[in-house]
Parts: structure tokens; sequence; C-alpha cells
């Protein structure tokens, strides 16, 4: 669950996702997947996405699991302009159908069991009309990069952070930690586990809830997807009823 001090300093992220080109990136492909209809985030956090994609002309709502997080949305825009609702992205259900379901940065992974995550497929599509979409961006395990016996990955390494992955083969489980340099001289810890899946995986989780694959890109910036890619933007589409 995220703290209340970790949600109010999570949009200060040095991190490649707040990057103003991969913000404008990630905007312009979602929103030209909603094709003028409406928007659902799961796991809408503080809006990283959500408000800029409403200020593209995209009418957005949203679900997260953290008050946290939520408040720290509502004080960047009203519940009137951006309705969003505290809730289990895998069972919560608003009103309404949409034209598009989305849920970015590797968020599905916070689903720690593959049932959660086909539930959240399950989800996604009952909250899409007839030929609305369903899309998921994963990071792909760098699995090739470990060496036998070793079962970490280094993620990340700047003059202001560290950040290295474990991984449990057998279980898809991961553990990602980083460390980071306080203004005190203090040096802060934080870990998060989560489960990765494979880009199959979710395509069968996908046909389970009755969705097709449309696309899969390598980036937001929509380049080809090959087996060297780190990443994937999918979208499945619910067929015409």
């Amino acid at each position: 669950m995220w703290t209340r001090e970790a949600a109010q300093g999570y949009d200060e992220s040095d991190g490649i996702e707040f990057q103003p080109e991969v913000i404008t990136q990630t905007v312009d492909l979602l929103h030209g997947l909603a094709d003028g209809g409406r928007a659902l985030e799961l796991a809408i956090g503080t809006g990283r996405i959500a408000i800029p994609l409403l200020e593209r002309g995209t009418p957005v709502e949203g679900i997260d699991y953290s008050p946290a997080m939520l408040e720290r949305l509502r004080e960047k825009v009203s519940v009137e302009r951006l309705p969003a609702v505290e809730g289990d992205m895998a069972t919560m259900r608003v009103d309404g159908e949409f034209a598009l379901v989305y849920l970015v940065f590797n968020s599905i992974s916070n689903l720690l069991t593959q049932d959660e995550q086909v539930e959240c497929f399950r989800n996604a599509a009952r909250h899409l009309q007839p030929m609305g979409r369903f899309v998921v961006e994963l990071w792909v395990p760098p699995l090739r990069r470990m060496a036998p016996g070793p079962n970490a990955v280094v993620t990340s390494v700047s003059e202001h952070s560290i950040g290295f992955d474990t991984y449990d083969l057998a279980t898809q489980a991961c553990t990602s930690q980083g460390y980071r340099p306080g203004p005190d001289g203090s040096v802060r810890h934080g870990l998060g586990h989560f489960r990765y899946a494979w880009p199959a995986e979710l395509d069968l989780m996908a046909r389970l809830a009755g969705l097709e694959l449309e696309l899969r890109y390598a980036d937001w910036d929509a380049r080809p997807f090959d087996g060297d890619s780190p990443k994937h933007p999918s979208v499945w589409r619910k067929p015409a009823a």
C-alpha cells in the first residue's frame, strides 16, 4: 500500500516514465485508441497519464487501490472533471461502458498471482463496449542478462539512485529494490513485490476474457515489437456484439 509520504513524492521521480516526451507519446497513442470515446484507467495513481489524456480531450475515469494516491490525484484535479474510486482493479466495477481501458507502467504486475491477473483482464472486458480496447504496458523480464546461478539484474544506476531486481523463475515473482540519498544524508530504501508475465501469457489471459490481440509495440512510439524488446504496450480488442 502506498503511504501518504510516498504518494506525495511520487511525481518527483526522475524515472524515464515521467519524462515529458514519454508522457506525450503515451497520451498520443491512448487518445488515438480511445477514438473519441471514454477511457478508464486501472491503477490511476496520481494521474501521471490520466490528467494529460483528459486535457487532450478524452474523458477519463479511474480506479486505484491506494487512498493516498487518490488523495494526491484530488489535489491536482477535481472529482467532477476526473472521477476516480478506491478499489481493487481486478474486481471493482464502475458504471457504464468505455471505449478504452488501460493499465500502464507495469501496474498489472502489482497483482501477485496469475489468478488475480486473469481477473483483471476479465474486469477490463466487463467495462468495454463492443470493439473497445484494453491496453497493458509491461516490461519483458531481462532473464538473458542473468548468468547461470545469479538471480539479480541491475535496473538503474545514476548519481541520484541505484536499483536492481531479483527474480524467482519458478514462481515468476520479482522483488524490486532501490536506494536513493535523502536530503539529510540518509539513504532511503524502496522495496516492491511484483509478478511478471510474458506477452504470450497475457494473450491467453485476454482470450479467457473474450478479447483478441490487435497490436503490440516495443514502446509508446509504436516501434515494432521483437525478441529483443525490453517492454511492450499491447492492445486487445473486444469483438463486436
